[in-house]
């Protein structure tokens, strides 16, 4: 039997697989439930509204932090907002779940932070920023100013790994996503 209402925290610079291997841990763990994140920039693709992220206008976003209704919030690039709201992770923990974030590094250092050991703070990452490079690349999404972004990103967020309970190394995907399964399996049991 798995005690309810914690918090399992994927964080990762964008590229590392975070998102993928999310999507396995749900399969696998049926009461763990993905948390909506807030965010201020357009939706890509088929992205929906409520779905994949709450979009919100920035005057929304912004007069939503001065109302208090984030746990944790941050402008990741300028004019753009990631949060995450309070009454997400109230809507999963009332229906008696536990809660997965797939979410940037300072805010996964944040909600870790609030939540001390109710949450596993997991840091994903590529082997080498080569390969993060590589795979940013084959997405085919992000224009070159975008990609030299990320990268930038992610050679500040890596500094901040050994701030996270478990790192798990993704240089196979499979692999990496038993490993999440083991280690996550154990936090919602314990």
């Amino acid at each position: 039997m798995f005690s309810r209402g914690k918090l399992v925290i994927l964080s990762a610079p964008s590229g590392s697989g975070k998102t993928t291997i999310i999507r396995h841990l749900l399969e696998v763990y049926p009461e763990l439930e993905f948390s909506i994140s807030a965010t201020s920039r357009a939706p890509r693709g088929k992205e929906q509204h409520g779905v994949d992220y709450y979009f919100l206008s920035a005057d929304e976003f912004r007069k939503r932090i001065e109302n208090g209704e984030f746990l944790e919030w941050e402008e990741v690039y300028e004019g753009t907002y990631y949060g995450t709201l309070r009454s997400e992770v109230s809507r999963i923990w009332d229906k008696g779940g536990h809660v997965a974030f797939d979410i940037d590094v300072v805010g996964g250092l944040n909600l870790k932070k609030h939540f001390e050991k109710r949450a596993l703070a997991v840091y994903v990452r590529v082997p080498t920023m080569e390969e993060l490079e590589k795979r940013l690349r084959g997405r085919g999404t992000d224009s070159e100013e975008k990609i030299q972004q990320r990268l930038a990103k992610a050679e500040e967020e890596g500094k901040r790994e050994s701030e996270f309970d478990i790192t798990i190394v993704n240089d196979e995907l499979e692999r990496a996503c038993r490993e999440a399964e083991e280690k996550i399996g154990a936090f919602l049991k314990s």
